[in-house]
């Protein structure tokens, strides 16, 4: 199965010049928790956590309406193309830790894989989404000051 037969289509971006209040209440409108960060040609240049908004902006006392999204977004970002091997993509999951992947297609966005699209999937197994679960929730990173 490929990951485009799993994935979720109906994405929402940003833009790195966004201001983070902008982003963080578009990611509350739309019920997520991270968002891919997008430049014109719809080309993935960061992505921004609810986590990425705690530590790297409230955290070290940014403004939230004047700082852009691109001063805290991550921009080392695990991506998959649409017509990677599912099990290729959780094992990327599991050892990136991520939850969830920008899909592309011809260097622009798609849709996004997450762990709950795993889940929901008739094609993945109970024991691949857990083992999945389990293997991005393995402590491994040290704690970093990220301001």
């Amino acid at each position: 199965m490929k990951v485009r037969e799993c994935m979720s289509l109906d994405i929402c971006c940003c833009k790195p010049e966004d201001a983070v209040s902008d982003v963080a209440k578009k990611m509350n409108e739309y019920h997520v928790g991270s968002m891919p960060v997008c430049d014109q040609n719809k080309n993935v240049v960061g992505i921004i956590t609810d986590r990425d908004i705690a530590l790297r902006c409230v955290a070290c006392d940014k403004d939230v309406k004047s700082t852009p999204i691109s001063e805290v977004m991550t921009t080392s970002v695990c991506c998959c193309k649409s017509d990677t091997d599912i099990q290729e993509a959780t094992k990327l999951m599991s050892e990136m830790q991520v939850r969830r992947i920008p899909v592309l297609e011809n260097d622009r966005i798609v849709g996004m894989l997450t762990l709950g699209d795993l889940a929901n999937s008739k094609y993945v197994s109970a024991k691949e989404v857990s083992d999945t679960v389990g293997n991005i929730c393995k402590c491994g990173h040290n704690s970093k000051n990220n301001c």
